[in-house]
């Protein structure tokens, strides 16, 4: 087995206690106030932002870093179009079909239906994918480890990027999600995990009136 290198540890950053009450108060906080919209402006968002959120996200732990995450970058109206003509088809048989009446219930209050013009008003779409395995450049697979949670962390690490630079975002699945590797020419071997619809709320955008869950009603302390 070839032994790992290892380089001294230059990127940590130790705080006084107060300063890291006071930067994980803020940040705690500023998380606090994002909310999943579905009324998107078309207004296009500043040049090379989403790109500085995906570097955000390219630093997420990975089982044994083997970094088993493609992110597809979508703003070409076109190709928008064909991702939304696609979902649609899928959520329609899943409100017709697929869902249980228990689910329809549970769904009720964020009013939601098969109809998503935000995959065409959004100035991004962010498709997420999982590699089940990786390539050598001769074809050779090699196994990766932990890859779903790999990507949700990634994933969780790109939302709280887009929500700190002021980027309204939207997590939507429709189930399947194989059209996306056809429209967005992925390979077989990479999996859809989550389309991420970013930009600028409407002007006129609502929300559901919910509530998240106290810290008590979800920690617990040993």
């Amino acid at each position: 087995m070839k032994d790992a290198s290892f380089l001294p540890l230059s990127t940590y950053r130790e705080y006084p206690p107060e300063e890291m009450l006071e930067r994980a108060k803020e940040f705690a906080d500023d998380l606090q106030r994002r909310r999943t919209i579905r009324d998107f402006s078309d207004r296009p968002l500043p040049p090379g932002l989403i790109e500085y959120c995906l570097q955000a996200a390219l630093s997420a732990p990975s089982g044994a870093n083997m970094q088993p995450w493609h992110f597809a970058v979508v703003r070409d109206p076109e190709i928008k179009h064909r991702i939304r003509l696609a979902a649609e088809l899928e959520e329609k048989e899943f409100y017709t079909h697929r869902a249980s009446a228990e689910w329809l219930e549970a769904l009720q209050p964020l009013g939601t239906d098969e109809h998503k013009p935000f995959l065409d008003a959004a100035p991004c779409l962010i498709a997420v994918f999982v590699q089940k395995f990786g390539l050598l450049p001769d074809g050779r697979k090699f196994k990766h480890y932990y890859p779903t949670e790999s990507v949700g962390l990634a994933t969780g690490m790109l939302i709280a990027a887009l929500h700190r630079a002021g980027v309204a975002t939207l997590t939507h699945t429709p189930s399947p999600m194989k059209f996306l590797n056809k429209i967005l020419g992925r390979p077989k071997h990479e999996r859809p995990f989550l389309l991420i619809v970013a930009g600028y709320p409407r002007d006129d955008a609502q929300v559901p009136d919910i509530r998240r869950r106290e810290l008590k009603d979800s920690v617990s302390y040993f």
